[in-house]
């Protein structure tokens, strides 16, 4: 934001010597005025840089239960000046402006705060892209053209806006179909045989500047004839990842398994993200592929960490040093913070476990964003974890990437039914990070974490409303 302003010391100078002139206009042999202090006594209006950039704070509204966030998503900004004073107070949930969603939207924003990207998810609008300029408050200002990405990823797309200065957008998808030799009636699979599950990819980049699509490329997907043959599949992908060397892109992967006997997934198995599971859980992956071509698919496959890395809501991977940085997710020894080398390949000798960094049981990653100097705010539930209103209470923590440390931020107060399942996004502004913390159905705060000191400052005063809860700061 820029803002003009007035300088003062030259106003009081043109003040004065305005003054000295009058006294002085009856005589004929007045003073010639110097060019200097002509010049000195002009007005002079400069452009200053303000140091503030917008944050925006989104809501999900209740829908039929609290906390289901199916009710639309509303989203207001204000400064960071506002955000870090608690005598503010946000209501996105009354004057709020209403992100085009049929459910919760999928925001991103640009790395300086000014613009919000919003894909629209399920419903008649869904798969829409649209985008507004921030101008305070209520008032998102849309601008661009939208474009439909529907035709290439479905009305539900898993999204993402790549880190290379704002330009691209990317949306994934992956189709399956059980493939059988038939040999039984249609009604009786007692006589078919379980060959493989046909697994399709669908990427499509999206130009975020002048709204059109850049690439879109089908894939299928193979792993290994053993594993297809047990039943292994790869059935959801998310939050692809741009390397820094901006060749490659990574897509992270949820496994999933059907039972070969009867064509059929257990229902306990079925349910997303979570770890429980009566068969082997494989090594964590990831799909890579060649950038910009979307070509060349490969997958990855780490030994120190299993369960998915797709994530859900929010950006599961980050580009830090020259390396991405992942988490995952479901894995029966805890989330682990992942590194993927500049080799394409996950460097193994990076063994961060975040149950023996917090001391805790079943650490799940729910959200998490480093800062630029790789210490990140993570959003996490465990075993421990009490069971609120809709779902397992959560916890953020400082983590720090080059230490391999997490520890749990105490000055933020907790609530059962402080709910971070479906939280999407934390607003980076150099070395600190803001976020929102309100239960469920409850008022709550920003905080701004400074994650070079630790220092946590308690912002302005978030209001809710019945069922509904904050999914982030951007």
């Amino acid at each position: 934001m820029k803002r003009p302003v007035l300088n003062l010391k030259s106003f009081a100078i043109t003040v004065l010597a305005a003054g000295f002139m009058v006294a002085c206009s009856s005589d004929d042999n007045s003073i010639t005025p110097d060019p200097d202090q002509e010049e000195q006594e002009e007005v002079e209006e400069e452009e200053e840089v303000d140091e503030s950039r917008w944050i925006t704070i989104a809501g999900a509204k209740m829908g039929e239960e609290p906390g289901d966030g199916n009710g639309g998503t509303l989203i207001y900004s204000v400064t960071s000046e506002e955000a870090k004073d608690p005598s503010v107070e946000i209501d996105p949930f009354n004057n709020g402006f209403i992100a085009p969603s049929n459910r919760t939207a999928r925001l991103q924003a640009s790395e300086d705060g000014n613009t919000i990207f919003n894909i629209s998810y399920a419903g008649d609008t869904g798969g829409n892209y649209t985008k507004y300029t921030v101008n305070g408050g209520q008032d998102f200002e849309k601008t661009g053209s939208e474009i439909s990405i529907a035709e290439y990823v479905g009305t539900a797309p898993r999204w993402i806006k790549l880190f290379d200065g704002d330009q691209t957008g990317c949306a994934v998808r992956v189709d399956i179909e059980h493939i059988v030799d038939d040999k039984g009636t249609p009604n009786d699979v007692t006589d078919d045989t379980y060959v493989r599950t046909s697994q399709t990819v669908g990427i499509v980049t999206l130009n975020l500047v002048d709204s059109q699509i850049n690439k879109y490329q089908k894939i299928d997907l193979s792993l290994d004839e053993e594993l297809e043959s047990q039943g292994y599949y790869i059935g959801r992908i998310d939050m692809p990842t741009l390397n820094a060397a901006g060749d490659k892109l990574y897509i992270g992967a949820r496994m999933n398994k059907i039972d070969p006997s009867t064509l059929t997934r257990d229902e306990e198995n079925a349910a997303d993200l979570e770890s429980d599971s009566d068969y082997e859980i494989l090594g964590s992956k990831t799909i890579v592929v060649d950038y910009p071509s979307l070509e060349n698919p490969a997958i990855i496959t780490s030994t120190v960490s299993h369960g998915n890395t797709n994530g859900y809501r929010s950006i599961n991977s980050f580009e830090y040093g020259g390396s991405v940085y992942q988490a995952n997710q479901g894995d029966p020894e805890g989330s682990h913070i992942l590194k993927i080398g500049a080799d394409n390949q996950y460097d193994d000798s990076y063994d961060f476990n975040l149950d023996d960094a917090l001391g805790v049981t079943g650490a799940y990653v729910l959200a998490w964003r480093p800062a630029a100097n790789g210490k990140a705010v993570l959003a996490y539930r465990h075993e421990g974890s009490e069971e609120g209103v809709a779902g397992p209470q959560g916890f953020f923590a400082l983590v720090d990437l080059n230490a391999q440390t997490a520890t749990k931020i105490d000055e933020i107060p907790y609530d059962t039914d402080f709910y971070l399942f479906q939280y999407q996004s934390f607003a980076v502004d150099g070395n600190e990070i803001y976020l929102t913390e309100a239960p469920v159905g409850k008022d709550g705060n920003i905080y701004i974490v400074d994650t070079e000191t630790g220092a946590v400052t308690k912002g302005a005063k978030l209001v809710n409303t019945t069922g509904s809860h904050f999914i982030g700061a951007w």
